[in-house]
């Protein structure tokens, strides 16, 4: 029986990336046609830890993932990217075995592409929900602006200011499950619009809109129920020109419905899955979207 073609790249060398590698990372999102998003990778290599495998031949990157850690118990796993010419010789495996390893008990969480999902069921991942992409320009119904829909249901959105960081923190720590305050804490740099909702003084959610490939992403967002945060999500969509791009858990039909009568188009879904965990942690009923899919 002839043997299996022999794979050389695949026991290649796994170094930690620095944001010194800020500018290689974006060429490999480019290299697989995704947007290269430096803003973004600013942020992963900043409030995360980076893997990669060098390019033999020189030429940048030719794989990453990144991991971002919410204590000793649960992290976050995205970007793992292998450029064009190196796919399917078993880089992605070894570079998702290797964080594995490296996490320890930790449980992990991700959201997969469906080109993706087969290797992370094989690796041990298991299925907890699905992440709807929704995008487009926002157009409330007429006569019900952003503001006008939060008078309407006794909340009242505006933008964020430092005297707010401490409550956004408690709320986020109790419906996300784990302290993202290594995170959070990058926000207001990151975003361009960052936005809390009220209910007669009391904290009731947040969210941000950040620049991402033309368009702006809105994420995270946190809030106690759908019409809240319909209401964060209207408020951003009237500081900005720009399409709206998020990422909805598929339980929230009632916001998904909402949010396409307003103009926003299903795109391409993901599927949320674990490892070493049945579901993430938190209250997925007010958790609406992360702030980005790599951070979870």
């Amino acid at each position: 029986m002839p043997s299996p073609l022999p794979r050389p790249h695949a026991d290649a060398p796994i170094r930690r990336l620095t944001r010194g590698d800020l500018v290689p990372c974006a060429d490999l999102c480019e290299d697989r046609g995704w947007p290269r998003d430096e803003h973004r990778w600013g942020l992963l290599l900043s409030a995360g830890t980076g893997y990669g495998i060098d390019d033999p031949e020189g030429k940048g990157l030719m794989a990453t993932c990144v991991v971002t850690s919410y204590g000793p118990g649960l992290a976050a796993v995205g970007m793992l990217l292998v450029a064009e010419g190196y796919a399917r010789q078993g880089i992605a495996r070894r570079l998702m075995r290797h964080v594995i390893e490296v996490s320890g008990e930790s449980s992990l969480s991700l959201y997969a592409t469906e080109a993706g999902r087969p290797l992370y069921e094989e690796l041990g991942f298991e299925t907890a929900g699905r992440a709807e992409r929704l995008s487009g320009h926002f157009q409330p119904p007429a006569g019900t602006s952003g503001e006008r829909a939060a008078a309407a249901s006794a909340v009242t959105v505006r933008p964020a200011t430092a005297e707010d960081l401490h409550a956004m923190l408690r709320l986020d720590a109790e419906v996300f499950g784990a302290d993202r305050t290594h995170v959070l804490a990058r926000l207001p740099a990151f975003a361009d619009h960052l936005r809390v909702a009220e209910d007669h003084g009391e904290f009731a959610g947040y969210a941000a809109a950040w620049p991402s490939d033309g368009v702006h992403t809105i994420g995270p967002l946190i809030a106690r129920e759908a019409s809240t945060a319909a209401a964060l999500i209207g408020s951003l969509a009237e500081a900005t020109d720009r399409p709206l791009r998020v990422d909805i858990d598929a339980r929230h039909q009632g916001l998904l419905e909402r949010l396409k009568e307003c103009g926003l188009r299903s795109g391409s879904g993901t599927t949320v899955m674990t490892y070493r965990a049945a579901e993430p942690p938190g209250d997925w009923s007010r958790r609406f979207a992360p702030l980005t899919v790599a951070t979870g």
